[in-house]
């Protein structure tokens, strides 16, 4: 979307919160800030596709379009659009809209489950029970961007940070919550719920990805049948726990390829794998390219090779 035929407030905020972004990063790339859960991004190009686990957080778009890929589907969002994954999910992402005269401009903001938790208590937001997929994208409300442009405000008043930065990203969840998609980001906290039951097996499988996949037992430490299991899990990641867990193990492979210089069936064994023909197999329906072929892209992309150093 065009900022300029966005509504009045948005196109203003957006136009301010662009400009903060552009003077704070400068050069693409992904930025840490001086606020630990907060990072802004730019680029002046369209990327290819490029491989994550995109940890809770919300993302919001200033300037310039991103398409998310889970699974088989497509999440397009753009200037006055924000994403929010409140769970760990393996996703390919893609800058759609982007050039050196309107560069992509997006803030990332990392969710806490506790504070969201507080908040949900503090306001007394409720959630109708069910279980929904853990991603979605929204409009950007006005409320949303200015709580947005206050926080990034606070890079030009470092003394300010320790005081207001929390305060602010508070506001933030708070806003995200009371959007009409919040119950995404609630479902996860409520003890008992399948979505918690859900985010306590992602936070397994992360832990013990290089080890066999378990699901009796899994099942058993979050107090649901197998069968439950797996179809509230699919629900939430769009994909089965076996297929979740291939994700990973593939991605953090290809990390240890890439940093660590490693052989592909040293990698392929150190996340899990017994058969380097097999690891091979499914890098390459994954990632397009079998291991050495693909290292030799990377280290030529190097908008690839950061999401991963």
């Amino acid at each position: 979307m065009n900022p300029l035929s966005a509504s009045p407030d948005i196109s203003v905020h957006l136009q301010e919160l662009a400009a903060l972004i552009q003077r704070h990063t400068g050069t693409d790339g992904t930025h840490i800030t001086a606020i630990p859960e907060l990072r802004l991004r730019r680029s002046s190009r369209r990327i290819e596709p490029t491989h994550s686990v995109l940890t809770p957080s919300l993302c919001i778009i200033a300037q310039g379009a991103k398409m998310a890929s889970l699974a088989d589907e497509s999440y397009h969002y753009d200037a006055s659009s924000y994403l929010v994954t409140p769970v760990h999910l393996p996703v390919s992402g893609k800058i759609t809209e982007a050039s050196p005269n309107t560069p992509y401009l997006s803030l990332q903001l990392t969710l806490n489950p506790e504070r969201v938790l507080d908040i949900i208590r503090e306001s007394n937001l409720q959630w109708d029970g069910q279980t929904g997929r853990g991603i979605l994208v929204s409009r950007s409300a006005p409320p949303l961007l200015e709580s947005a442009l206050r926080l990034v405000r606070l890079l030009d008043t470092p003394e300010d940070m320790p005081v207001l930065a929390p305060l602010m990203i508070r506001e933030i969840i708070y806003r995200v919550l009371k959007d009409e998609q919040g119950a995404c980001i609630a479902q996860f906290s409520f003890p008992g719920s399948h979505a918690h039951s859900v985010l306590r097996t992602i936070q397994r499988i992360h832990q013990d990805y290089a080890r066999p996949l378990q699901i009796e037992q899994l099942a058993r430490e979050v107090h649901l049948s197998p069968s439950a299991l797996h179809k509230h899990f699919k629900k939430v990641t769009a994909m089965s726990p076996l297929q979740y867990q291939k994700a990973i193990r593939l991605q953090s492979a290809r990390r240890l390829l890439l940093t660590e210089h490693m052989e592909a069936a040293d990698a392929g064994f150190r996340v899990g794998y017994e058969s380097p023909s097999q690891f091979s197999r499914e890098y390459a329906r994954m990632f397009g390219r079998p291991p050495i072929s693909d290292m030799r892209h990377l280290r030529e992309n190097v908008d690839a090779a950061n999401e991963y150093t």
